[in-house]
């Protein structure tokens, strides 16, 4: 799965998980830990770090499939492109 895809996608869903997967998410694809590194800093065993990321990886993709924040507000951008002041552009983002 491309880490990139799955990083800008989870800005949109991370309040959705619990504060152990965003901390193993956060830790494997924001601080580019290994699943060994985060099982030992977390007291789990590796296996337990990886199915808790499948979960994350999983749900992440379904929840833009179903709702689509990512690719809406890409739409967006590319419609209000050079139609509004970058201002206006930088206020509408922190809205989406």
């Amino acid at each position: 799965m491309d880490k990139i895809y799955l990083n800008e996608i989870y800005i949109y869903y991370k309040e959705l998980f619990t504060d152990k997967q965003q901390m193993y998410f956060d830790d494997y694809y924001l601080n580019d830990l290994s699943l060994s590194e985060i099982a030992e800093n977390y007291g789990v065993s590796r296996n337990a770090v990886h199915n808790q990321l499948k979960i994350v990886e999983e749900k992440i993709l379904y929840y833009e499939e179903v709702l689509g924040l990512k690719r809406k507000k890409e739409e967006i951008n590319d419609l209000l492109k050079n139609k509004v002041d970058e201002n206006t552009l930088d206020k509408i983002n922190e809205i989406l």
